[in-house]
């Protein structure tokens, strides 16, 4: 497992999305549980991304030029994207101001449905995932488990954190806009710079 594989990681899951978002205004609106709920359920929403990746990615790792050329400018045409939606997104966390009890399986839910519907997922994996993986290598298939693995289990990790974090800085985070813009434009900066490390890739 190389290291350009973990950070990538690291800068994908942790730019604020969906799931990232979901799992803050969770631990902002009902504690750490809820944030570390939150995560759960946005980690089994990985599972289907990992599914069709397994099943679907291990003949392309071996295909034609034109294959790897179209998946990789998809890659740094969506990064781009993300870049400029990032930057755009003004929105603030929005906290849910009822005191009743949510469920555990309604917030698992939710989560499960915010990252099965995220096409952030559906880029890494079908678009990043072999770039990681040996062209050729016997083992692609459990090459590409044991990456999708790592994703998952740094997913939990990353939007847990977010939300243990959320709930212990509820005044501050809610008190401060600038701090969100501010992250808001480092991860946009970041997009860029994997984008263009993608460009730069080879078959």
């Amino acid at each position: 497992m190389s290291l350009a594989f973990l950070l990538t990681t690291l800068v994908v899951v942790a730019t604020p999305g969906t799931g990232a978002v979901y799992s803050i205004a969770a631990g902002l609106s009902r504690g750490a549980r809820a944030g570390i709920i939150a995560a759960l359920g946005c980690t089994i929403g990985v599972i289907p991304h990992m599914l069709a990746a397994i099943t679907g990615l291990a003949a392309i790792l071996n295909a034609s030029a034109v294959a790897f050329q179209t998946i990789k400018w998809l890659g740094v045409a969506y990064l781009l994207y993300l870049a400029w939606q990032t930057l755009r997104d003004k929105s603030a966390i929005q906290i849910d101001g009822d005191a009743h009890p949510i469920s555990t399986w309604r917030v698992i839910r939710t989560a499960v449905t915010l990252n099965l519907l995220n096409p952030k997922l559906t880029i890494f994996f079908f678009a990043f995932l072999p770039q990681f993986v040996p062209a050729g290598s016997p083992n692609s298939t459990l090459h590409m488990a044991t990456l999708s693995l790592v994703f998952m289990a740094l997913t939990f990790v990353v939007f847990a954190l977010y939300g243990i974090f959320a709930a212990t800085m509820r005044n501050q985070v809610i008190s401060r806009p600038r701090v969100m813009a501010w992250l808001r434009r480092t991860f946009a900066g970041t997009y860029v710079i994997l984008a263009g490390r993608l460009a730069l890739e080879r078959q």
